[in-house]
């Protein structure tokens, strides 16, 4: 059975990325005439599915060097099987649920206010910003995902996030030239302050062109 899929760019291309017109999934390149799909921030999952598509293996691409690699196919489920389960599954929740509420009404409402309060424990956030040799990385834009509120570092990578957040909030690290972080806010000690020390990666290995897929033979005996 193939299960799963190498990926890799033989010839490089030579084109520069950023010269291209930007495109929805990337960029539209005028010397090959076609749109070169932007697959650097792109999960291990959405590549698998991507390159599951027969459509999708004349595909031109920029990648991370690291991405260039074998990928589980992810395994197609049986729809009709899913609904059922999943109706199965919350009568049975429902049920639960409701037996619990009949029998412990009183200690459900108490435990439930408390953690909704300590998960609303506003936490300040501060820290240091370092590349992958130790040195601090000035102007790191510093960002909660999904909002426009962030800050940068200073010249000794250093920085205090300007809005205190709540646990489960992520932040999203970037610098030109190196790979993004992102990293969820958490509180263990309930200090409400939080002392981030931040390493990011060195990205200068990005390579383009056109993909060769190939899929993989994998026995199930040694």
């Amino acid at each position: 059975m193939k299960n799963q899929i190498n990926l890799n760019i033989k010839t490089p291309c030579q084109e520069k990325f950023s010269n291209f017109t930007p495109t929805t999934n990337g960029g539209f390149c005028n010397s090959c005439t076609k749109e070169v799909v932007d697959f650097t921030n792109w999960t291990p999952n959405q590549i698998a599915l991507f390159f599951q598509n027969k459509n999708n293996l004349n595909t031109c691409g920029q990648f991370k060097n690291t991405q260039l690699t074998s990928y589980s196919k992810p395994i197609k489920q049986n729809k009709k099987l899913n609904l059922v389960s999943s109706i199965g599954l919350a009568c049975l929740a429902f049920l639960s649920f409701f037996t619990a509420q009949a029998q412990d009404s009183n200690n459900i409402t108490k435990n439930t206010s408390k953690t909704i309060k300590q998960l609303n424990q506003p936490i300040l956030i501060k820290g240091t910003v370092l590349d992958d040799d130790g040195l601090p990385l000035p102007l790191t834009n510093i960002v909660l995902e999904g909002t426009n509120i962030g800050t940068q570092t200073d010249f000794d990578g250093n920085f205090t996030f300007p809005n205190k957040l709540n646990k489960g909030s992520v932040l999203v690290f970037s610098y030109v030239g190196y790979e993004a972080k992102k990293i969820t806010v958490t509180d263990p000690d309930n200090k409400k302050t939080v002392n981030l020390d931040v390493t990011l990666n060195n990205d200068h290995y990005i390579l383009m062109g056109k993909v060769a897929v190939k899929e993989v033979f994998q026995s199930k005996h040694k």
